[in-house]
């Protein structure tokens, strides 16, 4: 059996969705798959807390926007009273997009958008993002039923495989599935006067990402915001990679660089890449560049951090433990190309103590 399959087969998922038509389109998704069956639907919130706690479902799917109880305050009441994995099912709109941002932070799994009316759904893409996710979710479910078990991870397995001399001037930062919620716990822990700039590529639909770097700004001390094409890259500044474009970095001196943004490479499975930005910075700044990849599904940054290790760069990766999806980080892992393996709580440290950082008196 393939280790990202759960083992408790089949995964049962509840369909919550106002929407007959998406109801239809989701279970049909669900019962196509040979370990996963729909454990039922529901038309509304209040149902839905009904159904969960005399169906005992594995995973939820929840749409966003519901009358009544909403999807945010139905979501809340699950996490309170039933917790499990909920993934969200989003329309992609500005309130959309808040409401999802809201909901990853009130604990959903991840969230899928509808590329859709109920005339048109694109169900060959919503169809693989929504199985990718519920086994996804399921698989963090029993990880993370595992680790109560477990003991904790000695120190040592935290300690820096390999060392760096140079001190980096650029961050590169990668995530995916649970990307969301990792940098709102990370980012305002980064002082107003950091001495370098952070590149993000956090994997979203187009929509998503601007009000996401509003909201991380909200909550910094370091100024956030997504990224613009021949923008100045400065120290203390948090560049967001807008959806539907690579980001890269073009050095135009020793001590000054700008964002380019495009449309190419198009053979890439996510963009933005994480990949493409890495290279980017790879190529730009050498052994002076620092690459991170935390939480997510797939493998995108593992050919960048490779890139950005063997110009010499310091390059982190978070740990299992910590992780909502380990699935990123550990392509890193297994390919020993990780300078450093730490829990999210300790990522903030890792640049600050790579960069020299000081705080001012």
């Amino acid at each position: 059996m393939n280790r990202d399959t759960p083992t408790r087969l089949p995964i049962r998922v509840l369909v919550v969705d106002d929407s007959a038509f998406m109801r239809t389109a989701l279970s049909r998704m669900i019962t196509s798959e040979p370990d996963m069956a729909v454990a039922g639907t529901a038309g509304c919130g209040s149902e839905a807390l009904s159904q969960i706690a005399s169906l005992d479902p594995d995973v939820v799917t929840l749409d966003v926007e519901m009358p009544g109880l909403g999807g945010l305050e139905t979501l809340r009441r699950i996490m309170a009273d039933f917790p499990r994995p909920v993934i969200m099912i989003s329309s992609l709109t500005e309130r959309g997009a808040e409401i999802t941002l809201d909901a990853l932070s009130a604990g959903a799994f991840d969230y899928v958008p509808k590329h859709l009316s109920s005339a048109s759904l694109d169900i060959a893409h919503v169809r693989q993002d929504v199985v990718a996710k519920i086994r996804a979710a399921t698989l963090s479910r029993l990880r993370k039923g595992l680790a109560l078990h477990r003991k904790p991870a000695c120190s040592s397995a935290l300690e820096s495989r390999t060392a760096t001399s140079v001190s980096p001037t650029i961050v590169a930062l990668g995530t995916s599935t649970g990307g969301p919620k990792a940098l709102q716990e990370i980012l305002p822990m980064l002082p107003r006067d950091l001495p370098v700039p952070v590149l993000i590529v956090q994997h979203m639909p187009p929509g998503f990402t601007a009000p996401f770097a509003q909201r991380l700004n909200s909550l910094c001390s370091v100024t956030v915001r997504q990224a613009a094409e021949q923008e100045p890259i400065l120290p203390g500044v948090v560049y967001v990679a807008p959806a539907g474009m690579h980001m890269t970095v073009e050095r135009c001196s020793e001590s000054s660089a700008v964002v380019c943004l495009d449309t190419q490479p198009v053979n890439c499975l996510h963009m933005p890449s994480v990949d493409v930005l890495m290279k980017s910075v790879a190529k730009s700044y050498g052994s002076s560049a620092m690459g991170i990849i935390l939480t997510g599904m797939g493998s995108d940054g593992a050919q960048g951090m490779k890139a950005i290790q063997r110009e010499g760069g310091l390059t982190v990766g978070q740990d299992e433990a910590s992780c909502i999806v380990y699935g990123m980080p550990r392509a890193c892992a297994e390919m020993g190309i990780l300078s450093r393996v730490v829990p999210l709580s300790q990522v903030v440290a890792q640049i600050l103590q790579a960069t020299n950082y000081r705080k001012r008196a």
